[in-house]
């Protein structure tokens, strides 16, 4: 076993767990807890709701911990216990199929993860931003400074605002930044909750982000910047394509220029065997990525910044 495969010949289970990882150095996390968890489910990989009930059981655990600190007094403590515990509550969520029950462990995640941030980050805000006649949620992190550039993080097919304002947006803050975190169309709780699906043109609610931090006293309206990580990373490249209002545009994406021939490898492999890929092709139209990405849709061949 090795760190980055945690389950030998379980890709799916092996990388979900390297994602619950990478969340440690903000606090997230704890290591010694993960390990727990995956000796645990070593014997188990059989059984189809083991994933599920580990994660949530040390989930329920910490959440009961979090709730007796927060009756004594100790709110940073208990903010400590919530946000690992929403964080092993997402986890846990992670290969259930679209329905009632998964709907409501993820409502438990982010009631959790929020919980934490709000008890141990008083400089992150929860906000809604208009969109269509609703609105897309997302976590404002301050920076301290009165007019000062922002930048607008969408992220990826399998994580949340709730995760990317801590890595994303702690760090920038220190730099003097504001960062507005948030799950677009497809994302995080706009597609958990909300029923928000993912669209092909992301300049849309990229535009809606715009408009909403632009219009804040505390952001400086010429220095916005738009970034997307994994997959989010093709978003804020066509964002910045189509939408000129933002003054850069930062796209770590996830490195396939053809997305749609990638997208139907990968159902063809999960098909064939789970094991051997992550989940994150559900819900994904591969015309629609062809259609949306392709290099004749966005101007000056901006496209190519999602595979850069």
């Amino acid at each position: 076993m090795s760190w980055l495969e945690q389950f030998p010949g379980n890709f799916a289970w092996s990388n979900a767990a390297l994602v619950t990882k990478g969340m440690a150095p903000y606090g997230a996390v704890a290591l010694a807890e993960i390990d727990t968890v995956c000796e645990k489910l070593k014997n188990r990989q059989s059984e189809p709701d083991a994933w599920r009930e580990e994660w949530c059981a040390l989930g329920r655990r910490l959440e009961e911990f979090g709730e007796r600190a927060e009756a004594g007094g100790h709110r940073f403590s208990s903010g400590n216990f919530f946000l690992r515990a929403g964080m092993y509550w997402f986890t846990g969520e992670r290969f259930m199929y679209p329905g009632e029950e998964k709907r409501a462990l993820g409502r438990k995640a982010l009631q959790l993860q929020q919980a934490g941030l709000e008890r141990r980050y008083p400089n992150i805000e929860r906000v809604e931003v208009p969109y269509e006649g609703a609105s897309l949620p997302a976590l404002f992190c301050k920076s301290g400074k009165k007019k000062a550039s922002t930048v607008v993080v969408f992220d990826g097919m399998d994580n949340c605002k709730e995760m990317s304002v801590l890595f994303n947006g702690l760090e920038f803050a220190a730099r003097g930044w504001h960062t507005l975190a948030i799950d677009g169309p497809g994302q995080g709780e706009s597609l958990r909750l909300r029923g928000l699906s993912a669209r092909h043109d992301y300049e849309v609610p990229g535009a809606a982000a715009y408009d909403f931090v632009a219009a804040r006293a505390d952001v400086d309206p010429a220095r916005v910047v738009v970034m997307g990580y994994s997959f989010g990373g093709y978003y804020a490249a066509r964002i910045a394509a189509f939408e000129r209002r933002y003054a850069a545009g930062v796209a770590l994406a996830a490195l396939h220029w053809d997305l749609a021939a990638w997208q139907q490898e990968i159902k063809r492999r999960h098909d064939s065997d789970p094991r051997t890929t992550a989940q994150s092709r559900v819900g994904i139209k591969a015309n629609e990525l062809s259609t949306s990405l392709a290099p004749s849709s966005v101007p000056n061949g901006c496209a190519r910044l999602g595979a850069a």
